[in-house]
């Protein structure tokens, strides 16, 4: 699990200015607390309102889709054989071609078809739903003139800004992020400055042994934990799954495919 450490810094300053105004807003989405942080100027205004309400508005509608907690979710739905894919919104089909590519690229350690509890498989995109819905929703913010930001979804995180907020620079407007100890909660074990990316970790300090391997068809239990970052949080979050569970040629294939994201293990 990660977050943003509490005070964000301007990046490259000797002598820092004084640190941009910060807001937050916190709502309870997709089963866990989702957090959207700004830091600029004119944090107030309504367009800065609108665009948070608006990233909101579209993790709500992954939810809808997605939530296998929801009996009228799209998903549970198509898995009643109560409507076809084609009868579901797009993106249920967009989330079984991500599985798709995913498995392929990982070797096999990522998977959509997940255990359901009464021993059998079924098709369940949560391992690349919550990235995904954050990538989504942090579209409105980077519109916002002035302005970085940070969703946090359960520890996962994606920072970003308008694109004309420097990445460098006494302008760029730099988040510390903390990486708990897998093995000491209470202790953060590395920390690392980000302008813009993805920070997703994946391991059974927090939930047990919830990760599955098709490989094995069982859940992994061992302990410790993967951090991956990388510009997006739907495949940080993919390969922070696939390296934790997976095996050596897994951690190849990483090296080979996903050359924008860096992998830490715990």
């Amino acid at each position: 699990m990660s977050r943003p450490v509490t005070r964000p810094r301007r990046s490259g300053d000797s002598h820092p200015a004084p640190a941009p105004g910060r807001r937050a807003w916190l709502e309870q989405i997709m089963g866990m607390p989702i957090s959207i942080h700004l830091r600029g100027e004119d944090l107030d205004r309504v367009a800065a309102q609108d665009a948070v309400g608006a990233a909101f508005e579209v993790l709500r509608e992954m939810d809808s889709v997605f939530s296998t907690y929801r009996d009228d979710s799209d998903l549970m739905r198509l898995r009643r054989d109560e409507v076809r894919i084609s009868g579901c919104n797009p993106l249920v089909e967009e989330a079984l071609r991500i599985g798709q590519e995913a498995t392929v690229l990982t070797r096999g350690a990522f998977t959509t078809l997940l255990p359901t509890g009464e021993g059998d498989l079924a098709f369940d995109p949560t391992g690349l739903v919550k990235g995904w819905a954050v990538d989504r929703a942090s579209l409105p913010l980077t519109e916002l003139e002035r302005i970085s930001f940070c969703i946090n979804a359960g520890g996962d995180l994606l920072i970003g800004a308008h694109r004309e907020v420097p990445t460098a620079g006494p302008g760029a407007i730099a988040w510390r992020v903390g990486v708990e100890d897998p093995l000491d909660r209470r202790r953060v074990a590395t920390t690392m400055t980000l302008t813009r990316g993805a920070v997703a970790t994946s391991g059974t300090a927090a939930r047990g042994a919830h990760l599955y391997d098709p490989r094995s068809g069982q859940l992994v239990g061992r302990p410790g934990s993967v951090t991956v970052t990388g510009p997006t949080l739907l495949w940080a979050d993919i390969w922070a799954t696939a390296l934790f569970v997976g095996s050596e040629a897994t951690s190849e294939a990483f090296a080979t495919s996903a050359t924008d994201y860096l992998s830490t293990a715990l």
